[in-house]
């Protein structure tokens, strides 16, 4: 018998309720930051910086060593190791040409980035320097040190100019304002965050934290600052006298870094966000109207360091374990300019017969309200599985549906099955080959709530089918293996989630009791 597309009526594919939580387009752009390059390094990882010029290297600051990791190939570039204790606070200069970086014995030392040669060293403070950063000038360097003092040096004499003091415990944050490079702000471990004019070497504005001050950074105004300490992220105000906008409370430990992420251009998926990283190993991204939290990264150890390169395309993070995590954005959009855009513009074909686009001009206009709509008849389109569906082989139909990858179809094929009494013939008599594809779709979806009570029938008919050729092929066993863990695993969840219900319902009744609320 001949069956025409008409007398079938194709798979209804079911349609879940849509999660609570969905994926935004902030989220899957910082997910689409590729698999980490873990390095291991010396020590903990204290300091990490980027180059804003091309290939964008970046130096990692950890033990003994500031190592310079090439931006392309993320392989390590060259390792300065001219310290003899601890190194703080390796950074670059703007042209990536030179290299500053403090010590535990006080020094404060400048490299050529290339020769690795010690072009300065620049002595004064009594105490270990933790923050050491170039002036936009590239001839000037500001340190902070435990000795609760800053310096401002001139590089090319190699002298102390300026001697700046009203911290009242150890300084370990600097950092310059966009908009105005003789305005430095500097945070301690006194709780405050004080602001600095290096051309009467006075603090013109001091704020108070709360806590210690552990990094800081200038939004791209330069009118805005944003301070991290203790579990708290503030952002200041200083056009209007220091005034606390926001105190962020998103983390469970102490913050440690805190980076605003370049503006990499109009043709940039990347807005400017802020990112900061805690001890409790977590690295949040807040977008800048709400300060609202967009995305975040847990990372196996807590996070000491970050940065982030000036095209968006490079995130490293350092931990306290001596791991450094590199990622590298997988699709990243970014253009130089308008230039290459208005190329682009430029080279467009024109829109003549010569071309097939000539031919689609209105198909998606609609019609108006005095036109005639004629209902175009078009072939009913069967995907493969509907195509077997239709001819009553069920293996086949389920083999297609296994091949989609879309657990809708394939739980929808299933009911269908069910219901047609074809399930039996399209589970059995499998071999192993397509045996597997069956069984890591249980081991991936049986555990999903919308999904576990239609699988776990199929899945115990699955084990009575092929209990008897157990133990004859090592991927089918794997499989099977596999699938055991994910179903003991969500035994054990919800075991633990009945033991919580157990504890809180006392609770609640107690509370409900009492009168109190417990919103």
């Amino acid at each position: 018998m001949e069956y025409e597309a008409g007398d079938y009526r194709k798979l209804a594919v079911k349609q879940f309720p849509a999660r609570s939580i969905r994926e935004t387009a902030e989220g899957k752009y910082w997910k689409q930051f590729k698999a980490p390059v873990f390095a291991k390094q010396f020590g903990p990882v204290t300091n990490v910086d980027f180059c804003q010029e091309y290939p964008y290297n970046f130096a990692v600051t950890a033990s003994t060593r500031v190592i310079v990791y090439d931006g392309l190939t993320r392989q390590v570039r060259r390792t300065f190791s001219r310290f003899k204790d601890v190194a703080y606070s390796g950074c670059f200069r703007q042209d990536g040409k030179l290299l500053v970086a403090g010590g535990q014995n006080g020094i404060v030392q400048v490299f050529d980035a290339n020769s690795r040669s010690v072009l300065r060293q620049l002595k004064g403070h009594q105490r270990p320097v933790h923050v050491a950063r170039f002036a936009p000038d590239k001839t000037h360097v500001l340190s902070g040190s435990d000795d609760v003092t800053l310096r401002w040096w001139d590089i090319s004499a190699g002298k102390q100019l300026l001697r700046l003091t009203g911290h009242e415990d150890y300084v370990r944050a600097a950092a310059v304002s966009p908009s105005s490079s003789d305005t430095w702000a500097s945070g301690g471990y006194d709780h405050t965050v004080k602001l600095w004019d290096v051309r009467s070497g006075k603090a013109s504005m001091s704020c108070d934290h709360g806590a210690p001050v552990e990094d800081l950074a200038f939004f791209a105004s330069g009118g805005l600052l944003v301070t991290a300490g203790g579990t708290n992220l503030c952002i200041w105000d200083l056009l209007s006298g220091g005034k606390l906008l926001r105190r962020l409370s998103n983390f469970q430990k102490t913050v440690t870094c805190v980076k605003l992420s370049p503006y990499a251009g109009p043709d940039s998926a990347a807005a400017p966000r802020m990112l900061a990283g805690s001890l409790d190993g977590h690295v949040k991204i807040f977008e800048l109207d709400d300060f609202k939290v967009t995305h975040a990264a847990k990372y196996p150890a807590p996070v000491t360091g970050l940065g982030l390169s000036a095209d968006c395309s490079l995130l490293a993070v350092g931990m306290a374990d001596g791991m450094l995590s590199v990622r590298k954005h997988a699709k990243p959009k970014v253009v130089q300019g308008g230039a290459a855009a208005a190329q682009r513009r430029r080279r467009a074909p024109r829109l003549t017969a010569a071309n097939f686009r000539f031919f689609l001009r209105g198909r998606n206009a609609k019609a108006g309200s005095g036109d005639v709509v004629v209902a175009a008849r078009r072939r009913v389109h069967l995907a493969p599985y509907d195509r077997a569906l239709r001819a009553f082989r069920y293996r086949d139909a389920l083999d297609s549906a296994l091949s989609t990858q879309r657990a809708d179809v394939i739980h929808s094929l299933l009911d269908e099955l069910a219901a047609r009494g074809g399930l039996h013939s399209a589970l059995a008599g499998r071999d192993a080959a397509s045996l597997l594809p069956l069984l890591r779709h249980l081991s991936k979806h049986i555990t999903d709530p919308r999904h576990s009570a239609s699988l776990a029938g199929v899945a115990a008919r699955v084990l009575d089918l092929y209990a008897p050729v157990v133990h004859t092929d090592e991927r089918v066993d794997a499989a099977l293996a596999q699938l055991r863990d994910a179903l003991r695993q969500e035994v054990a969840l919800q075991e633990s989630l009945l033991r919580l219900a157990g504890c809180l319902e006392p609770l609640l009744a107690a509370a409900l009791l009492s009168g109190t609320s417990v919103a």
